[in-house]
């Protein structure tokens, strides 16, 4: 927690979740952006930690690219294959902040990670992010673009990952606005939901859950909804094997340093039981 503490101080994030407006803040460049690089910049150090950048794009005539982040697991020869996602939202910061923290505590304790090969975009609308806005610079919802033939170059280059890296788990870091409480999406196979039961207990003990029947206009039990909005980040449909896909979502308004331990406790939760189903599965 001290690094990920360092962060906050040091990009100007304040622990209630308020952004800082003093104008040494790192997390804001001069003309009032949020600093990616330094952001990122405690996973550039680590060198189990593989960087690489999705191809370059331009918007408004400014370079840009999806930073990938690649841990490697102990005993993953035949590994595990997760891909995290978060900020598809410019203006959710916490799941960026705990896909840092998430990656710097496996650099440090590996064995969290064992069979797993863990595929990180903590930031995947990265105009977004530095604006500080939900939509991309271009004004799009980019989590309403995907599998529709869209032209958006974030999209296109996300949904290259989603087709040829055959992930296992899909992973999606969110916050609710309107929510008083955690709460997941559930897709894919059939033992998703079973992965995001215990996770939402165990994130519960941080965040209260929200346990109301209808959630995001969706219909919802025991704070878990069977449904998505269509153009969200997913899997294609055609896809083989079929990844358990979980959309998890904190409570926007609750203090950004609470969100991180919840989604921390979320994934590390999920690795343990994907874990252990896969192992029953194997000896059954």
């Amino acid at each position: 927690m001290l690094v990920i503490r360092k962060i906050f101080d040091e990009n100007g994030i304040g622990m209630d979740g308020e952004l800082e407006s003093r104008a040494a803040c790192r997390l804001m460049r001069e003309n009032g952006r949020r600093s990616i690089h330094h952001l990122l910049e405690p996973l550039f150090q680590h060198k189990s930690i593989e960087v690489n950048f999705l191809p370059t794009f331009e918007v408004k005539g400014e370079p840009y690219s999806i930073p990938r982040f690649v841990f490697r697991g102990p005993n993953s020869h035949d590994p595990i294959r997760l891909g995290i996602f978060a900020a598809i939202h410019g203006d959710e910061p916490a799941g960026t902040l705990a896909l840092i923290r998430f990656l710097l505590d496996l650099a440090e304790a590996p064995e969290l990670a064992q069979n797993y090969v863990i595929c990180a975009y903590p930031i995947c609308n990265p105009t977004g992010f530095e604006d500080n806005t939900r939509h991309s610079r271009r004004g799009l919802d980019l989590n309403r673009e995907f599998w529709k033939s869209s032209v958006e170059a974030e999209v296109q280059h996300l949904e290259h990952e989603l087709r040829s890296l055959h992930f296992n788990g899909i992973i999606q870091l969110h916050a609710d606005d309107t929510s008083d409480g955690i709460y997941g999406f559930v897709r894919g196979c059939t033992l998703t939901r079973n992965l995001l039961r215990p996770a939402l207990i165990e994130a519960g003990k941080v965040l209260p859950r929200n346990c109301h029947p209808l959630i995001d206009g969706f219909a919802a039990q025991d704070s878990i909804i069977y449904g998505s909005y269509d153009g969200v980040l997913a899997a294609p449909s055609d896809v083989i094997p079929i990844p358990f896909e979980i959309i998890f979502e904190t409570p926007h308004l609750a203090s950004v340093d609470l969100q991180v331990k919840a989604l921390d406790v979320f994934l590390r939760t999920v690795l343990t039981e994907y874990r252990q189903l896969i192992s029953f599965a194997q000896n059954i």
